[in-house]
């Protein structure tokens, strides 16, 4: 066959490579929600030995196309969420999430580049809008003026998404502790809109 690639011909690599890396990831995924249901068949290869205990919280989520996957279903769900997404009863997040849904796409981007970023991953994240650290998001949501409650509603769809992928408990922990961390820049514009009414 003429358009097959060859052995030498670089999008051969490419794409081996993609396949590669999407067979292990649904491997690594398979094997968490295995251990989830006890399978001793794909629990660790060897009794007492942790084949995580060197790896990133990056590499235990299963790398980049495991994280854009969660980022994915994450984020349409937080879209559906009564107290965060579309009926939200925040003007702010009411608006985003019915008029401006076509940013979605390059949003789901950015979160994906923050938690490969956050979880020790080889990706860098850049902000359209800095925060005061490298990984700030308190300019990135100031106009939305998310409250602590709207903030725990989407921790709460982050929970539950990682639960329908079967994250292992450490690695939801760590994830959850990761995003909790931040709790006070994400509402940071509630806060100071409060403070002006004083």
């Amino acid at each position: 066959m003429k358009n097959q690639p060859t052995a030498t011909d670089p999008s051969q690599s490419a794409f081996e490579t993609s396949r590669r890396d999407i067979l292990q990831t649904a491997m690594l995924i398979t094997a968490a929600a295995a251990g989830a249901f006890g399978s001793p068949a794909l629990a660790a290869p060897e009794a007492g030995v942790s084949p995580s205990a060197d790896k990133s919280l990056y590499e235990r989520l299963g790398g980049i196309f495991a994280i854009a996957a969660v980022v994915n279903y994450f984020s349409d769900e937080v879209v559906k969420d009564p107290v965060a997404g579309a009926r939200s009863k925040n003007p702010a997040l009411r608006e985003w999430h019915t008029k401006e849904l076509g940013r979605l796409p390059g949003l789901k981007f950015m979160r994906t580049l923050w938690v490969a970023n956050i979880s020790g991953g080889p990706f860098q994240y850049t902000p359209t809008r800095p925060g005061s650290t490298k990984l700030g998001l308190e300019n990135a949501h100031e106009k939305l003026r998310i409250s602590p409650t709207e903030f725990d509603a989407v921790a709460g769809v982050l929970s539950r998404t990682l639960d329908h992928f079967s994250v292992p408990a450490r690695e939801k922990s760590e994830v959850l502790a990761a995003f909790a961390a931040h709790k006070n820049e994400v509402t940071k514009g509630w806060r100071d809109q409060q403070r002006r009414r004083g």
